[in-house]
């Protein structure tokens, strides 16, 4: 294991790769879950898909998301593992889906690399203000771990979370904060789950307040409502953020990620929803047919399925219940999937199952 990470930590550390060079590290690294990881192997048996027939990143079969939930994916014993990320059970909530990491480093260094090319841009730090609790109260969660290492390793100090799991958001300090800014004349970055944002503008709104942040603020929202009590349309929600804060659309920045990869999509402002996503050289999109498997054309709707070569451990290629559409420059992101996709959906979670039973 140990000279695959060292590997991937050289690939995910360079400036970028050719697709041959992408199809090379992705047949290593689907060769060694294959080896390793007893539950993915009987998967590929079934869809008879073996590492002799891996040529490239398409080839590898991608697990369906709820797999993570319906058994363990991790080619390492879950005791020898330095981090277990969990997802929050909003589906089903007595079942949460678990990625294993049997060292954070690469998790890590695909954060940073990535977080620093699409958000930080030229900036090497900045005040960040967080809406979501420190990796301290939720060390399962992926995204409390995405957030505190972005604070720690790009804000200033004194950056820090106004969220916590027990006192919920402390927004008369949050605002505070925000207001010593504007006195300052420094630009800052707040960085948040979807629905903290909601209940912020909500919270805001009800105190007549409204800020006119320092030229170069930007917004990072991420995870969506995920069943929360208010929901808003995607236009509204970004025009709701630009008049609280004062922060133009196009540095309102939404991130897309999951407990089940190991890298992060981003794309480049809201100024027009839906936005085009897209991620780094080390992960590759298909839009797939869930019923036949087959990749759809640009323009097509179909489900996402990601190749993350960071997720070294669990299944390097996943088939998500995410909507989407290929464009040029990455796939636009269309919500959950419904109707004919979902019913496919399901039975790819019910070919995983059978193949998963010894």
């Amino acid at each position: 294991m140990q000279r695959l990470v060292e590997r991937l930590l050289v690939f995910v550390g360079q400036e970028g790769c050719t697709d041959a060079e992408f199809d090379a590290m992705a047949a290593e690294v689907f060769a060694f879950q294959y080896e390793h990881g007893e539950t993915f192997r009987r998967f590929c048996q079934r869809r008879g898909v073996t590492p002799r027939r891996v040529s490239g990143w398409r080839d590898i079969p991608a697990v369906p998301i709820s797999g993570f939930k319906e058994t363990t994916l991790s080619c390492m014993s879950p005791a020898e593992c330095e981090r277990v990320f969990m997802t929050s059970g909003t589906t089903r909530a007595d079942v949460k889906g678990r990625n294993h990491h049997p060292t954070i480093e690469l998790w890590d260094l695909s954060m940073r690399r990535n977080f620093a090319q699409r958000f930080m841009h030229t900036r090497e730090r900045t005040p960040m203000l967080t809406l979501f609790p420190d990796e301290k109260e939720l060390p399962n969660s992926s995204l409390a771990r995405y957030l505190s290492l972005a604070a720690r390793t790009f804000g200033t100090q004194g950056s820090r979370s106004w969220v916590s799991a027990k006192h919920g958001l402390v927004v008369d300090g949050f605002c505070d904060a925000l207001k010593q800014a504007v006195e300052r004349g420094e630009s800052v970055a707040v960085l948040g789950a979807t629905f903290s944002f909601v209940h912020l503008l909500d919270a805001m709104a009800s105190r007549g307040l409204a800020f006119q942040l320092p030229p170069g603020s930007r917004l990072l929202d991420t995870g969506g409502y995920k069943g929360q009590a208010r929901e808003l349309p995607p236009d509204d929600f970004y025009d709701a953020l630009a008049r609280a804060f004062g922060v133009p659309r196009n540095l309102c920045i939404n991130m897309y990620g999951m407990t089940e990869l190991s890298s992060q999509f981003y794309d480049a402002g809201n100024a027009v929803v839906p936005s085009v996503k897209s991620g780094p050289h080390w992960i590759r999109t298909r839009v797939l047919d869930p019923l036949t498997g087959r990749e759809r054309p640009p323009g097509e709707r179909g489900v996402l399925a990601h190749c993350d070569l960071a997720n070294f451990n669990s299944a390097v290629a996943i088939l998500t219940e995410d909507m989407g559409v290929a464009v040029d420059g990455g796939f636009l992101l269309l919500g959950r999937v419904e109707g004919a996709e979902a019913k496919g959906c399901s039975l790819a979670v019910q070919e995983f199952l059978e193949a998963a039973r010894p």
